[in-house]
C-alpha cells in the first residue's frame, strides 16, 4: 500500500524499462510547458529518473507560473531546472530556450464557465503561439477525450477515427488547440503527437477518489455519467515520454486511457465492500457516456502497468488513512460540458 506522499510521488515518477530505453535514444533536452499542474511534477521527475537510469546527459526543464512555490522547490530538489513565466505573455514565450523536445500540458478546464475568453486563449491561442515558436522541435501535446461526443456505452468508446463533436466551450476550445497545432504541423512539418487523455488517476485527485470519498462519507453518488475510463497517472506520464518517438506530421492522435469501460455503480460497490458501507445513489445510468477506446495506444505501448483493481485498493487505503488531497473534484458526472 501507499501511505505517504513521498511513496506516492516515487511510484508515479518511476520509469519503466521502456521509458528508459525511449529516453536513452531521444536526442536533445526536454521542455515541459505547464509543469506546475496536477501531472506535470511527476512527469518531469519520471523523465529525470529515466535520464539518470540511462546514464546520459540531458536536461529536463519545466515552465510554469509556479503560483505554489513549494512545487518549484521540489522540482529543483529532483534535479529539474525551472523557468518562471506566463505562457500567454509573448515576451515570456519568446525568451524560452530552443529545445528539441517539448511537452505542452498547460491549459484550462475548471472555471471555464463564466470566463470563456480566458479558456479559449489558454486552450487555443496559446498553443498556436507555442507551435509556431517551437516549429523545429518535436511536440507532444496533451488534449482531452472531451473532444468526442457522448457515445453509446455498448460501442466501447470513441476511437481516433470517430467524429469529434465537443460538448461545451471547454471541449470546443480543446479541439481548437488540436486544429491550430495541426495547422502549424502541416505548415512547418513539425512532428507532433496529440494525446486525448481521460481520466488520469492519482491518490490525491481523480474519479476514483471522488467516488471513494462519497462512499466513505455516506454521501449520494450521481449515476448521470454511468461509465468512465481511467488510467494511472504514472502510466499516462510514460505514454507522453514514449510518444516522442512517434511524433509525425500531420500529428499522430492517440486516446490515452485504461482498457476498461468502468461502471460508476461497480466502483462505488467495490469501495462499499472495503469500507463496509452501503453506497447511496441518485439518478439512473444513461445509455451514453464520455468514453474513449485506447486500443491504438495499447498496441504501441502495451497495457497500463497499474490495474484498475490495484488503483481501487490504493485509493481506498488513502481515503481510510486520511491522505492529503488536492480538493479538486473531477465533475465526471457533468454531461453538458460546463465546467
Amino acid at each position: 500500500m501507499i501511505h505517504t506522499e513521498l511513496q506516492l510521488e516515487s511510484h508515479l515518477s518511476e520509469p519503466t524499462r521502456e521509458v528508459i530505453e525511449a529516453i536513452a535514444t531521444l536526442e536533445g533536452d526536454i521542455l515541459i510547458l505547464g509543469v506546475g499542474g496536477k501531472m506535470g511534477p511527476t512527469l518531469a521527475k519520471q523523465a529525470k529518473r529515466a535520464i539518470d537510469h540511462a546514464g546520459i546527459a540531458k536536461n529536463v526543464i519545466g515552465v510554469s507560473r509556479f503560483s505554489t512555490p513549494t512545487v518549484q522547490e521540489d522540482l529543483h530538489a529532483a534535479g529539474i531546472k525551472t523557468i518562471t513565466g506566463d505562457l500567454l505573455s509573448e515576451n515570456s514565450l519568446q525568451n524560452l530556450p530552443e529545445i528539441e523536445n517539448v511537452i505542452l500540458m498547460a491549459g484550462r478546464k475548471f472555471g471555464s464557465t463564466g470566463n470563456e475568453s480566458l479558456t479559449w486563449a489558454m486552450n487555443g491561442y496559446m498553443p498556436g503561439r507555442i507551435a509556431e515558436k517551437f516549429r523545429d522541435s518535436r511536440l507532444v501535446i496533451f488534449s482531452t477525450g472531451n473532444v468526442y461526443p457522448l457515445t453509446p456505452v455498448v460501442h466501447g468508446g470513441a476511437t481516433e477515427c470517430s467524429s469529434v463533436v465537443p460538448i461545451g466551450e471547454y471541449a470546443q476550445s480543446c479541439l481548437s488547440r488540436e486544429r491550430i497545432c495541426t495547422h502549424f504541423s502541416s505548415q512547418f512539418g513539425t512532428p507532433m503527437a496529440i494525446l486525448r487523455l481521460n481520466y488520469a488517476i492519482d491518490l490525491r485527485y481523480g474519479i476514483l477518489l471522488d467516488i471513494a470519498e462519497k462512499v466513505f462519507a455516506e454521501e449520494t453518488i450521481s449515476l448521470e455519467m454511468g461509465t468512465v475510463n481511467v488510467i494511472w497517472q504514472g502510466d499516462a506520464n510514460a505514454v507522453a515520454l514514449r510518444a516522442f518517438a512517434h511524433c509525425q506530421s500531420p500529428p499522430l492522435i492517440l486516446n490515452v486511457t485504461g482498457p476498461e469501460t468502468v461502471s460508476i455503480r461497480h466502483l462505488a460497490s467495490c469501495f462499499g465492500e472495503i469500507f463496509n458501507k452501503s453506497p447511496r445513489f441518485e439518478g439512473e445510468e444513461s445509455p451514453t457516456a464520455l468514453l474513449s477506446n485506447a486500443t491504438r495506444c495499447h498496441q504501441l505501448f502495451g497495457y497500463p502497468s497499474v490495474s484498475l483493481g490495484q488503483m481501487i485498493e490504493w485509493v481506498a487505503e488513502w481515503v481510510r488513512i486520511g491522505g492529503s488531497t488536492l480538493h479538486k473534484p473531477t465533475y465526471f458526472e457533468v454531461r453538458d460540458g460546463k465546467f
